[in-house]
C-alpha cells in the first residue's frame, strides 16, 4: 500500500512539474505595431461554468446531495406545518376549557337560582312536633 501511495505522489509531483515547465515557457504574444493596446490589456469577458462531471459516481453524489436537500427542506416544511397544527389544536382545547367552565358556573348559579326560588315559596318550619 505505503510503495502504491509513495508511486502515485511522485507521479503526481511529476505531472506538476512538467506542467509548471510548460507554463514558464510559453513566450507571451508581442502586439503589432499598430494594434489597440487597451484591447488587449483587457480579457473579453468570459462565462465559467464547470462542465457536468463524466463520472457516474460524481453524477450520483451530485444527485444524492440534491435528493438530501429537498428532502430536509420538505421535513424541515412539514415539521412547521405540524407545528402550527398543534399550535391551533392547543388553543382550540383552551377555548374549549375554558367555555366548558363558563357553562359549568352558569350552570351551578341557575341550579342555585331555581333552588332558591322554590324555597320561598314552600311554608317554613315553624318548629312544631305533631
Amino acid at each position: 500500500m505505503t510503495k502504491a501511495r509513495i508511486l502515485m505522489i511522485g507521479t503526481a509531483f511529476a505531472a506538476l512539474a512538467a506542467t509548471g515547465a510548460q507554463a514558464q515557457t510559453a513566450q507571451p504574444m508581442q502586439p503589432a505595431p499598430g494594434a489597440d493596446t487597451q484591447a488587449q490589456l483587457a480579457p473579453p469577458p468570459q462565462n465559467l461554468v464547470a462542465p457536468a462531471p463524466a463520472d457516474p459516481l460524481v453524477q450520483k453524489r451530485n444527485a444524492d446531495a440534491q435528493a438530501n436537500a429537498e428532502y430536509r427542506a420538505s421535513k424541515k416544511a412539514s415539521k412547521a406545518e405540524l407545528k402550527a397544527a398543534d399550535k391551533e389544536a392547543k388553543a382550540q382545547y383552551k377555548q374549549e376549557v375554558r367555555n366548558a367552565k363558563i357553562n359549568k358556573k352558569a350552570d351551578k348559579q341557575a341550579a342555585k337560582d331555581d333552588l332558591n326560588a322554590a324555597a320561598d315559596r314552600t311554608p317554613k318550619d315553624q318548629g312544631e312536633q305533631h
